[in-house]
């Protein structure tokens, strides 16, 4: 199984677990659902969950464990706000203010916006990578050299890392940025793209854009070489975007 439908089976899982326990709530069981029942759970939820427990509740329907066969809402297909570098600067902003949700969160959000990082990679962050040298400027290491990391983003994440959650006795030890629930091992990539949509982010529109701004204002292999990314993911973006620094060779500068 790829890793991207071992995610999505994950997700399907959370959500069934998730709605059975809700049912639970409200003193139901899962032969007791009816059409309310169905809406009012949709109603409460956003669209990304809405998909994920959308097979769970298909396969009770059509296997008889629901009593009656409801009719499940439709499911809008969105596209969002258009992204531009005015909307990027935008959310930035928001994720900036305490208020946007939890730090872990909004640093992850952060490392998108700004540097175009894939959940993926955020994950693997280790407090090793974030440096701050004799000077007080912070770094962090997705690629070679380290990127320098502008205020006031840079004060968000040294707090990170910092105030790390799920430092239980068993993680004690580790040095993930962003510990998983499961002992020495970083969050799943999935559970963090998810974090990131519960604060209104669109996680892979924005670093599709980021990346795109990046590439148009720097040579894209030298992009690629300070963000930790593949030479052709940058070219690609590049090319896409209309630029024409492809045709320059990195410097050792």
């Amino acid at each position: 199984m790829t890793p991207s439908a071992s995610g999505s089976v994950a997700q399907q899982f959370n959500r069934a677990h998730e709605f059975l326990t809700w049912l639970d709530g409200q003193g139901l069981t899962l032969k007791q659902v009816g059409q309310a029942e169905i809406d009012r759970w949709h109603a409460a939820n956003p669209l990304h969950r809405q998909r994920s427990l959308r097979a769970f509740l298909t396969w009770a329907r059509d296997t008889g464990r629901l009593p009656s066969r409801p009719t499940f809402p439709r499911l809008a297909i969105t596209e969002g706000p258009r992204l531009t570098q005015h909307r990027r600067l935008e959310l930035l902003r928001r994720v900036l203010d305490e208020r946007a949700g939890p730090l872990r969160s909004r640093v992850a959000a952060c490392l998108m916006l700004l540097f175009a990082q894939p959940a993926s990679r955020i994950a693997l962050l280790t407090t090793d990578d974030i440096i701050q040298d004799t000077d007080g400027q912070v770094l962090i290491h997705l690629g070679d050299p380290p990127t320098p990391v502008p205020e006031p983003f840079a004060d968000l994440l040294l707090r990170a890392r910092k105030q790390r959650t799920n430092m239980n006795t068993t993680n004690g030890d580790a040095t993930w940025l962003f510990p998983g629930r499961r002992a020495g091992r970083p969050i799943h990539p999935y559970s963090l793209a998810e974090l990131i949509r519960d604060i209104g982010i669109p996680g892979t529109a924005v670093r599709t854009f980021a990346l795109r701004q990046l590439v148009l204002q720097a040579l894209a292999p030298v992009i690629a070489r300070a963000l930790g990314l593949h030479d052709k993911t940058t070219t690609q973006v590049l090319t896409e975007a209309g630029g024409s620094w492809n045709r320059y060779a990195p410097s050792d500068r």
